[in-house]
């Protein structure tokens, strides 16, 4: 049976409602604008969401790719982050207009009707120019590919991490013989360690910046530590929940005690405060350049594994083909190169803190020399807690919109942590049993699609 057709709505209605500001897109020229007047040479479109610091490296990469290819144009459009980048992304494939290379975040994948609005990778031309599975963590690889195909080439891993002050953890005698800190095995480890800490402080510091009332980070802090425990959301089928209520709840009680006993100061501007004498703070890599900035010695490590076993919540940048009825030629193979010049040269990229999907990266001897890249990056990506596989996960997806409030709710004692781990569990099965807008298949509908 064919896969209903896409409209309007049920693209504006995946994407979260939100309308379209200019023709898909198009209005938001980045460096390259002047490549659609690029005489014979191939013009390649590419669009991305990176700004900030990320965007200034990710233009320097671009232009070295231009200064080495010479004969492809490369036209880059720096889009809004969120959901206004994804809903023009929809609408520009659904209309046969997309770019011919773009940018998502990996978890996003399965909800955009692979095979429909993305087409997938040819893996023997991406061997042409460098890019071969082996040289990727098999995780992160796996989690690119639907229905057997590769949809994602990752570009990078961000993760959340804990970054701690060593000027304050040394006058507390927690550093270890190298100048960092020992990581923590259990709860009471780490709120020993907290205490350690917090008695060096000046009143009104707080010891741990932890984005508390905050639904993104809430949600990925606990992705974190729930797959430190094994935790499961859904059968491999998608026909049931899974979902470990007693688990979710040790989580939640772990989060809560931090707001309870005082802390985290619930509103603080973590990141400042941290730059202002806070021994730690949760924030995402993408910190680092802002820290790296300031005269502050500092360590970075991924969350503690206070459950037993690593995990650090963790996503993916990666590139995709956005459908294009044509494609093909001499346009297509100009993505290709550019996608795999991104990978293979990433240490720029991990300038602004990311963690390189291309493991060679790591052997770059410039790659080893920065700090505190050279703490957490590995262990990183050999332990990424990701969000479960499915239609409706991933960056500024449905899922994190409904159960980050709970787990928001719940560190700051507005729900108990018993009652936000049932409303989690009730969240999932209501979302198990929704059509994917994108294509109108539940999730156990598209999982039997890729089994048959």
């Amino acid at each position: 049976m064919g896969r209903p057709g896409l409209n309007r709505r049920q693209l504006l209605t995946a994407a979260g409602g939100l309308t379209l500001a200019g023709s898909f897109g198009f209005a938001a020229l980045g460096k390259g604008a002047d490549a659609l007047a690029a005489g014979d040479r191939t013009r390649v479109r590419y669009w991305n969401l990176f700004q900030g610091g990320d965007g200034a490296n990710q233009v320097a990469m671009v232009d070295a790719f231009r200064e080495e290819h010479p004969d492809i144009a490369v036209k880059d459009a720096t889009l809004a982050w969120g959901n206004p980048y994804y809903t023009k992304i929809a609408m520009a494939a659904a209309g046969n207009r997309a770019p011919d290379l773009a940018v998502m975040h990996q978890g996003r994948i399965p909800g955009f009707a692979p095979g429909r609005l993305l087409d997938p990778w040819d893996i023997d031309l991406l061997a042409e120019y460098g890019v071969r599975e082996a040289d990727f963590n098999p995780v992160l690889w796996r989690r690119g590919i639907v229905d057997g195909r590769l949809y994602a080439l990752p570009l990078d891993i961000h993760v959340q991490l804990s970054f701690y002050r060593k000027d304050v953890c040394e006058k507390a005698s927690l550093l270890d013989a190298d100048g960092r800190l020992p990581s923590a095995g259990s709860p009471d480890d780490w709120f020993a360690i907290l205490d350690a800490a917090r008695g060096q402080l000046k009143k009104g510091q707080q010891t741990l910046g932890l984005h508390a009332n905050d639904q993104n980070f809430s949600w990925w802090f606990f992705v974190a530590f729930y797959q430190q425990l094994a935790g499961t959301y859904f059968t491999d089928d998608r026909t049931a929940v899974t979902f470990d209520t007693d688990k979710a709840t040790q989580v939640l009680e772990f989060l809560r005690k931090h707001v309870t006993e005082g802390y985290v100061t619930v509103g603080e501007a973590d990141a400042e405060a941290f730059l202002a004498g806070s021994p730690f703070t949760w924030e995402g890599n993408w910190s680092v350049p802002y820290f790296n900035g300031e005269k502050v010695e500092y360590g970075a490590q991924p969350l503690p594994p206070v459950f037993g076993t690593p995990a650090t919540h963790a996503e993916s940048h990666s590139f995709i083909l956005p459908h294009r009825s044509a494609r093909g030629g001499a346009a297509d193979e100009g993505a290709y190169r550019l996608a795999a010049y991104m990978v293979t040269h990433a240490t720029t990229w991990a300038n602004g803190g990311h963690v390189p999907a291309y493991l060679p990266t790591f052997e770059d001897p410039a790659y080893l020399k920065l700090a505190p890249q050279d703490e957490y990056s590995r262990p990183a990506m050999e332990h990424p807690a990701t969000e479960p596989h499915i239609w409706f996960a991933g960056s500024t997806g449905v899922l994190a919109q409904r159960v980050g409030p709970v787990v928001a709710a719940s560190n700051l004692g507005s729900a108990r942590p018993d009652q936000a781990a049932r409303r989690i569990k009730s969240a999932l099965r209501q979302l198990l049993a929704t059509r994917n807008p994108m294509d109108g298949r539940t999730a156990a509908q598209e999982a039997k699609g890729a089994d048959a």
